[in-house]
């Protein structure tokens, strides 16, 4: 039986994907981190020039906001991939009802689409 004649990933699957979501979790959690510190000494940084108008400070906090804004859309994919580990749903296309391929769920753990469902929505 092919992985795509399954209906669903078995306990030890859904097991490795947990792991694999969890360490992306908390390397993700560690940037965003890290970004809001940088964002908060840039801020601190801006009184340094007197209030003179320095539009690469702006520009720059701008830039890391909307890095911190993509990292927490992220998490919030991957926390959402997690319950669905939960509810044993998950690897499942919600387009074709298909298991997607273990090679696409390592590469983007929080996948809800195969392929062949992503290439038919463009």
């Amino acid at each position: 039986m092919s992985e795509q004649d399954l209906v669903k990933y078995s306990d030890a699957d859904l097991a490795e994907f947990k792991e694999l979501i969890l360490s992306k979790i908390a390397k993700s959690q560690e940037e965003l981190t890290f970004y809001h510190e940088q964002i908060k000494s840039a801020g601190e940084g801006e009184n340094n020039f007197n209030n003179l108008e320095d539009g690469s400070i702006t520009q720059e906090r701008e830039s890391m906001n909307q890095v911190a804004s993509r990292l927490i859309k992220h998490i919030q994919h991957l926390e959402n991939a997690l319950v669905r580990i939960e509810n044993k749903t998950y690897g499942i296309c919600r387009e074709t009802g298909k298991l997607i391929p273990k090679d696409r769920l390592r590469a983007v753990p929080h996948a809800t689409l195969s392929m062949e469902a992503k290439v038919k929505q463009k």
